[in-house]
């Protein structure tokens, strides 16, 4: 055990070890035989991901095996030397991948981060798929989570939340798990410092060179951080709405293509 993944184990046992332990029990994310395809991309939540799912599965708690990959979308040379020095001071044994994807995102005008994440995502299932892995985790966080489900209500008129795992559409066999669903950011950020380790963070040369500032999800996190100064319970409220949701209380749902309304129990 190295001294980044002891710091896990020990001195953020309860903020990030046992958070990270229970998300997989709760959400039953792992199960015996998993081959699992860590991502990462470099930044602070998938290279703590990483660390945890290696300390747990030299435990042998759950009998599972890893492939830790890194895909390189077209990052500058200094990005992707932060990114090899890092993995090796983690001794994370990263297998690294390079693709055309900023190249093709590059021509998107409008909504290059969204063309973006779906080549990306479409990769990592296809890696997985050849590496004969049959899930594939990324590091959204507790706080990703809480973000997403107040987006989804103020920007996308819907009721929806990031889900801790989910089966592939495109790819037979292979789920996406969320490993640090339960792991706030803060904590994160924290461990990172303490151990005087710095990550990359938006190593992306298409969205640096453009005018796409101030995101949705940046508006979403002034807006928390005003909530928190009069209700410090506001981020596990949000959390817990998406677990308590009472289906007599809404207007209208829908499972697919099914779709419910209040006025059935009418007719």
């Amino acid at each position: 055990m190295n001294q980044f993944e002891e710091s896990v184990f020990k001195k953020y046992n309860k903020t990030i070890w046992t958070k990270f332990r229970r998300g997989i029990r709760d959400y039953k994310l792992i199960s015996d035989g998993d081959k699992i395809a860590v991502c990462i991309s470099g930044g602070k939540d998938s290279m703590t991901m990483a660390v945890c799912l290696k300390r747990l599965c030299m435990n042998h708690e759950i009998p599972f095996s890893a492939e830790y990959i890194v895909m390189n979308p077209g990052y500058d040379e200094e990005a992707m030397r932060k990114i090899r020095e890092n993995a090796e001071k983690l001794d994370l044994p990263a297998k690294y991948f390079s693709t055309h994807i900023f190249e093709t995102v590059r021509s998107e005008k409008k909504h290059p981060c969204f063309l973006c994440s779906r080549l990306r995502r479409g990769w990592l299932y296809k890696t997985a798929q050849e590496l004969g892995c049959n899930k594939i985790a990324l590091g959204h966080h507790f706080d990703d989570v809480i973000e997403t489900t107040l987006m989804s209500m103020l920007y996308g008129s819907q009721m929806q939340t990031m889900l801790p795992q989910l089966e592939s559409k495109n790819y037979a066999g292979i789920r996406l798990i969320r490993p640090l669903y339960l792991v706030r950011e803060n904590d994160i950020i924290s461990w990172a410092q303490d151990n005087r380790l710095e990550f990359t963070r938006c190593a992306c040369s298409v969205t640096a060179r453009s005018d796409i500032e101030g995101s949705k999800r940046g508006e979403i996190k002034e807006l928390l951080r005003q909530l928190r100064r009069t209700n410090p319970a506001v981020d596990m409220n949000i959390f817990r709405s998406a677990h308590n949701v009472d289906l007599r209380k809404i207007i209208s749902y829908h499972i697919g293509d099914e779709y419910h309304s209040f006025l059935d129990a009418f007719e």
